[in-house]
C-alpha cells in the first residue's frame, strides 16, 4: 500500500507511523504530510529517513490509504481531496463522525460497518472506543439501557503541546518555580479539570455529547440513555473511565466478567485486593481495553459498575484507525476493501 499520513508530526502521527512498522502494515511508500512550519523535518520509519511534505489538496496522488490526524478543520479541507485522488481515508477527527453516510467504526464492535464507506471512515472519539469495547458485549447479552459514566482523560488527548505542558508544570514545581498555564484554563498538574472541550447550552460539553451520540450510532443503539461528565487529569496518555449501566436483563457479575474474558481487545484485571484492578500508568503501551473493580450497582435493580482504562493514543487513536485499515485488507477494493 502506498500510504500517507496527514498530521504525522503530532502525538498521534507518531504513533500510527510506529504502529505501522511494529504491525507489519504492508506499506510500499509512506508520505509524511503536516503544516508548512513542519515542512522539511525527518521521521524514521523502518529505519529510513523521511522528509515531511506540506499538507495540501496535491498531496495524495497515487496513495491507497490516507490516515489523518490532522484536526477536524484539515480534514473537512482536505480528506475530500484525498478521496478525489482515489485514497480510502481514515479520518481520526470529529469532523465527519455524526454524518449518516459517513461509517464510525471500533472494530471489535461494529467492522461491517467498515466496508459501507464511500471513501471516508470516521475514527471514533477516544473516551467512546474504550467504553464501547468493554460496554457492546453487554448490551448484546443482555441489552443496557443507561449509562452514566464519567471519565479521567490523560493530557495526551489535548495533544502534544499539553503533554510538554504538564512535564514543565511538574518540573517547575519541583524546583520551585511559578507554574504557568496556557493549554488548559488551570494548572493541571497536581490538579483535575471537569472541563473537556467546549461548553454547549444544555450544560454539557461537546466532549460529552460525543459519547452520547457516538455510542448510540457505533452499538447501533438509538435509545439508549447516556450521561458523560468528563475530567482531564495529569496523566500522560492514557484515559480512565467510571462507568454505570442499567440492562434490561439482569447480569449477574459472574455473567459479565465470563462475558467480558471472551470480548475481543478486552482483558479483565479484577482481584478485590489493592492493587487488584488496572491503572493508567501501568497499562500505557497497551493495545487493550481493561476492566476492573467490576460489581453490582447497588442503586438500581439491574446495575453493574466497573473501571475501564485504554492507551489514548493507541486505542483511543492510532491503533483503532489502524485496525480500521487493517480490516480494509481483508477485502477488495470492489467490496470496499484496499485488497
Amino acid at each position: 500500500m502506498k500510504v500517507a499520513i496527514a498530521g504525522a508530526t503530532g502525538a498521534v502521527g507518531a504513533d500510527l507511523i510506529g504502529l505501522l512498522e511494529k504491525r507489519n502494515f504492508p506499506v510500499s511508500e509512506l508520505r509524511l504530510l503536516a503544516s508548512a512550519r513542519s515542512v522539511g523535518k525527518t521521521l524514521t520509519f523502518k529505519g529510513q529517513e523521511i522528509k515531511v511534505a506540506e499538507l495540501t489538496h496535491n498531496s495524495f496522488k497515487g496513495i491507497d490509504l490516507a490516515l489523518f490526524s490532522a484536526g477536524a478543520g484539515r480534514s473537512l479541507e482536505f480528506a475530500p481531496s484525498a478521496v478525489k485522488a482515489g485514497a480510502v481515508v481514515v479520518d481520526n477527527s470529529s469532523a465527519f463522525r455524526m454524518e449518516s453516510s459517513i461509517p464510525l467504526v471500533v472494530p471489535e464492535v461494529n467492522p461491517e460497518e467498515a466496508f459501507k464507506h464511500n471513501g471516508i471512515i470516521a475514527n471514533p472519539n477516544c473516551t467512546t472506543i474504550q467504553m464501547v469495547v468493554a460496554l457492546n458485549p453487554l448490551h448484546l447479552a443482555a441489552g443496557i439501557k443507561r449509562i452514566v459514566v464519567s471519565t479521567y482523560q490523560s493530557v495526551s488527548g489535548t495533544g502534544a503541546m499539553a503533554i510538554e505542558e504538564l512535564k514543565t508544570q511538574v518540573h517547575d514545581y519541583v524546583a520551585g518555580n511559578p507554574l504557568k498555564h496556557e493549554i488548559y484554563p488551570y494548572e493541571i498538574a497536581f490538579n483535575v479539570i471537569p472541563h473537556v472541550d467546549v461548553f454547549l447550552e444544555n450544560g454539557y460539553t461537546k466532549e460529552e455529547m460525543k459519547m452520547v451520540h457516538e455510542t448510540r450510532k457505533i452499538m447501533s443503539a438509538p435509545n439508549v440513555k447516556v450521561s458523560a461528565t468528563c475530567v482531564r487529569v495529569p496523566v500522560f496518555r492514557a484515559h480512565s473511565e467510571s462507568i454505570q449501566i442499567e440492562t434490561e436483563r439482569k447480569l449477574s457479575v459472574e455473567e459479565a466478567r465470563a462475558i467480558l474474558e471472551k470480548a475481543p481487545g478486552v482483558e479483565v484485571f479484577d482481584r478485590r485486593e489493592p492493587g487488584g484492578y488496572p491503572t493508567p500508568k501501568e497499562i500505557s503501551g497497551s493495545y487493550l481495553t481493561y476492566v476492573g473493580r467490576l460489581r453490582e450497582d447497588i442503586s438500581t435493580e439491574n446495575g453493574l459498575a466497573m473501571w475501564v482504562v485504554a492507551d489514548q493514543l493507541l486505542k483511543g487513536a492510532a491503533l483503532n484507525a489502524l485496525q480500521i485499515a487493517e480490516l480494509l485488507l481483508t477485502r477488495p477494493k470492489g467490496q470496499g476493501g484496499l485488497a
